[in-house]
């Protein structure tokens, strides 16, 4: 079989560098489906494999890429045939198996989930990691009882990945969001995706009081932090809020406050080791109806050999919306 191209991280004595490189099929790893990638997507936690972090990556060389839509090309498991349509996310795909920033994957059949009908391979990734775990998000605000009567939605962090899709997945539902966001630029882009009110991020700032002002009848929270914190003293009673990142940190210190004098909920999520049946729910919801038209604004397609510059954009703060990785024969 051919060899493919990929983007290779090399981790050494001699420092850290991404080139892509003409890699044998063999050099994958021994595991039961092989696919074809013919899209992938950037997200943070590919940006930090990609300069060598080894609390999301060990063992280097690697092909980051926690995202993958494809084809399978060879199966040894009777789930999977030649010709079927897939998407995989999540797991240990592009941490420590090498993953979709390379023209194919090899996975366990464990791993993947059959590309809906309705949803194109472009599309899944166009949505990816982000899209999934947006998803997730607001499954669970909705779940908690949050109803667009209850009042605004805040997404932070919304020009990212996941808070772009959580804006425009929010107002199809017929929710007024409060898109938050540092970069006074994309506005423009935050109103084509939906948003009823553009707020600058200070609007997040830490406050020593306990609770504030009751603003948001739910929130879902892409950075974690402080402005996690926020979020949950400004919650209406008996709101929610989703907590899914951490890029402006860890932790929060917290009241117990909001929890019991408003009955606000904070509702984690996962979209990396949760069940495949889970995943395939929110990618049915996505190709039905939870259609997403997302606009040009919030979507880059990039090819292997521009990847490199857009993940020190991305680590810079300096990228909005969505990056889908287009390999050439796609």
């Amino acid at each position: 079989m051919a060899d493919f191209r990929a983007l290779k991280i090399t981790n050494d004595n001699d420092g850290v560098r991404r080139s892509v490189e003409t890699l044998p099929i063999e050099s994958l790893p021994d595991h039961d489906v092989l696919i074809r990638v013919k899209y992938s997507s950037l997200n943070y936690k590919d940006c930090l494999s990609a300069t060598g972090n080894k609390g999301v990556t060990r063992t280097f060389p690697h092909v980051p890429g926690i995202d993958a839509a494809g084809e399978v090309v060879e199966s040894r498991d009777g789930a999977w045939k030649a010709g079927d349509q897939v998407i995989v996310t999540g797991y240990d795909l592009g941490m420590n198996t090498w993953g979709g920033f390379g023209e194919y994957i090899r996975v366990p059949a464990n791993w993947i989930v059959a590309c809906p009908e309705g949803l194109s391979l472009l599309d899944a990734m166009t949505l990816g990691t982000a899209g999934l775990t947006a998803g997730l998000s607001v499954q669970k605000l909705l779940a908690s009882g949050v109803k667009p009567e209850d009042g605004a939605i805040a997404v932070s962090g919304a020009t990212g990945g996941v808070g772009c899709i959580a804006v425009a997945l929010l107002a199809k539902l017929g929710f007024d969001v409060s898109a938050i966001s540092g970069k006074p630029d994309a506005e423009a882009m935050l109103t084509e995706l939906g948003a009823k009110a553009i707020l600058d991020r200070s609007a997040l700032e830490p406050s020593p009081k306990p609770m504030l002002k009751e603003l948001w009848g739910g929130a879902i929270d892409t950075v974690g932090g402080e402005a996690l914190n926020t979020l949950i003293k400004s919650t209406k009673a008996g709101g929610s809020v989703t907590a899914c990142g951490m890029v402006a940190g860890l932790g929060f210190e917290a009241s117990v406050f909001p929890f019991i004098l408003r009955g606000v909920n904070l509702l984690g999520v996962d979209s990396v080791e949760i069940p495949l049946k889970a995943k395939a729910e929110i990618w049915q919801l996505f190709a039905n109806e939870w259609s997403l038209s997302l606009p040009e604004s919030a979507i880059q397609i990039k090819s292997l050999d521009e990847l490199s510059d857009v993940i020190d954009a991305m680590l810079s703060g300096h990228n909005t919306g969505r990056v889908v990785v287009k390999h050439a024969d796609a």
